[in-house]
């Protein structure tokens, strides 16, 4: 049994574009195959005890892609809510919820809810942007992601090593493991690789 277990984990699922090309599919397919994947690591996650999940989902920057793209993401997150809502968990969907690209159906859940019996937290980034949370807590000295905690460890698939704008606030102590396939080729073994490498590192914050 490992000793050290992250209590939130941050998760960025990427290569889903580039796994449909290699499959001889179109970009936007690729999403579709991005979701089973995501409820497998929410059971891993639950079984080794972690606290808190965050996954990230699309940012307001991918909006800028093309209308067909965004369309069959936007639709691959809202299926991914109605997956989760059958495994128990405390819910909480983030973004920008003025903008014409966050889905009307998951405004339900911009304050945390709790489903199926509740259990883990799980934060949902849809339609996120670091800008538009940093720039809530200028203003008003509160940020839009308060009520997400500390990520101690950050694992994105598909071998790019940036956090892509991931709650800059949160990820300041995480540790990044980069997993190098993509992520609709997710196993289980890719969640434990993860923690027993996140178990070796120096986590000092800092002292």
């Amino acid at each position: 049994m490992l000793n050290r277990i992250p209590k939130h984990i941050g998760i960025i699922p990427d290569g889903n574009r580039r796994w449909a090309l290699e499959h001889g599919m179109r970009k936007q397919d690729g999403y579709a195959y991005g979701l089973q994947p995501g409820i497998k690591l929410l059971r891993k996650a639950k079984e080794y005890g972690v606290r808190e999940v965050t996954f990230y989902g699309f940012t307001v920057d991918n909006c800028k892609r093309p209308p067909e793209q965004v369309h069959t993401f936007t639709k691959a997150c809202i299926d991914a809510i109605g997956m989760i809502s059958g495994e128990g968990a405390e819910l909480l969907v983030i973004g920008n919820y003025d903008s014409k690209c966050f889905p009307e159906e998951l405004l339900q859940y911009r304050n945390r809810t709790v489903i199926n019996g509740g259990g883990i937290k799980l934060n949902f980034l849809v339609n996120y942007g670091w800008q538009w949370d940093l720039h809530h807590l200028s203003e008003s000295g509160h940020f839009y992601s308060e009520d997400i905690s500390r990520i101690d460890l950050i694992i994105r698939w598909g071998g790019m090593r940036r956090l892509s704008g991931l709650l800059p606030i949160q990820s300041v102590y995480a540790d990044i493991y980069v997993e190098e396939h993509l992520w609709p080729d997710y196993e289980d073994k890719d969640f434990e690789n993860a923690i027993t490498w996140y178990k070796n590192q120096d986590v000092t914050l800092g002292g």
